[in-house]
């Protein structure tokens, strides 16, 4: 296949739209079911390139949920504990820690479930059925991988009455190192992004504290490649093996962290016994529950828990959560990873930081206010990496 036609581009007025090789040659997919569009390839490619990165990073199954073109989290083939899966609404699924892969997107699936809501997946392994499971019962646009099991196949070709999008990519293409793109009929030309994100480029510790142990290298690790592919200005909380908070396509670097964290704090909360003790209706849909969980923990448009509101969700009325209980419960939540595309130039960012647990930090550093920043991690005893490497994305 040397090209595909697409029903529109970003908006139905746009056309025509397909995606071809400019070199004639074949495209590196396979499409197995469904027909996707022009975002949704976008996601795939962006999101495949995540994923592929993670795995040869740091040798485990990795996987991404997409939403317009940056990532609502992204994860790696960790077992999760029981309080984790039940957060992540998988505590049913016999058998998951037999599969890394299944374990890394019900994290990627599971961390901002709202944002995820008609997500795109990328797995960087061979889809096995456990994890074709997990995604056959979400809100989901579709799925690239490297390969499937014949019986995952079948399984995710049943999603969306047999609609669903299934992408089949080869592993071992590379693109050209040149890329172009077109804005207003002017062509953009620039080397690609090949810098290869590795634990030593977390070398140039410059806070007093040098201790980076190696989960939070990993951690560190797994919030640069996913800044890699968010678009900037971007900001990534990561903690126990998976990106908890993305404050992503921000003005302001400030913003890009207030996002990202209340994003952590959102999940940390999730994981409260207040949270995952809810007294939900058996009627109440997986996304409805996230977002009556989001109102609960967020306090949002409604009060869930008002008289003539919570009847709608619940069997009983549930007690509020409040302020005392959440700073409480964060001001447990300790050695939080944290990575930004771009330096810090104030510390407010720093202090923003530290009311989400972050200790490590990896930025790369440059402002004229380095000092400023170093000694406010100083302060509050973290350790911070400069990377010496921008990870602007657009």
């Amino acid at each position: 296949m040397k090209e595909f036609e697409l029903k529109y581009g970003c908006n139905p007025n746009q056309k025509p739209s397909k995606i071809f090789m400019k070199n004639g040659a074949e495209l590196p997919i396979e499409i197995l079911s469904g027909r996707p569009g022009y975002i949704n390839f976008l996601d795939a490619f962006n999101s495949w390139q995540l994923v592929k990165e993670l795995k040869e990073a740091l040798g485990l199954p990795a996987v991404t949920s997409f939403k317009h073109v940056s990532p609502t989290s992204a994860a790696v083939g960790i077992p999760l504990s029981d309080t984790l899966k039940k957060a992540c609404f998988v505590d049913d699924i016999e058998g998951l820690d037999e599969s890394p892969l299944a374990c890394a997107y019900a994290r990627a699936r599971g961390t901002d479930r709202m944002c995820s809501f008609g997500d795109w997946v990328a797995l960087s392994d061979v889809c096995d059925v456990t994890t074709a499971k997990l995604i056959k019962r979400e809100v989901s646009d579709g799925v690239i991988a490297p390969g499937y099991e014949p019986e995952a196949l079948e399984i995710l070709k049943e999603k969306r009455k047999g609609n669903y999008n299934i992408v089949k990519i080869d592993p071992n293409y590379r693109p050209e190192p040149v890329e172009h793109k077109d804005v207003f009929g002017i062509t953009f030309e620039q080397g690609r992004n090949e810098f290869k994100i590795s634990p030593e480029l977390l070398e140039n510790v410059v806070t007093a504290n040098k201790d980076i142990p190696e989960s939070a290298v990993r951690d560190l690790i797994i919030s640069l490649i996913t800044l890699k592919y968010t678009q900037s200005n971007s900001v990534c909380f990561a903690y126990d093996g998976q990106a908890i908070g993305v404050g992503a396509g921000q003005q302001s670097r400030i913003h890009c962290t207030r996002l990202a964290g209340t994003k952590a704090d959102t999940w940390f909360l999730r994981q409260h016994e207040k949270v995952l003790n809810l007294p939900f209706k058996d009627t109440l849909g997986r996304a409805d529950r996230d977002n009556v969980i989001d109102g609960y923990i967020n306090q949002n448009e409604e009060d869930v828990c008002a008289d003539g509101i919570w009847q709608k969700y619940f069997t009983v009325q549930p007690s509020k959560f409040t302020d005392d209980e959440k700073r409480e419960w964060l001001a447990s939540r300790q050695d939080v990873a944290l990575g930004s595309d771009a330096f810090f130039p104030f510390d407010d960012n720093i202090e923003r930081a530290k009311r989400s647990g972050v200790k490590y930090i990896a930025q790369p550093g440059g402002s004229i206010r380095d000092d400023v920043v170093i000694s406010c991690c100083d302060k509050y005893g973290m350790a911070m990496a400069f990377t010496g490497m921008r990870l602007f994305h657009h």
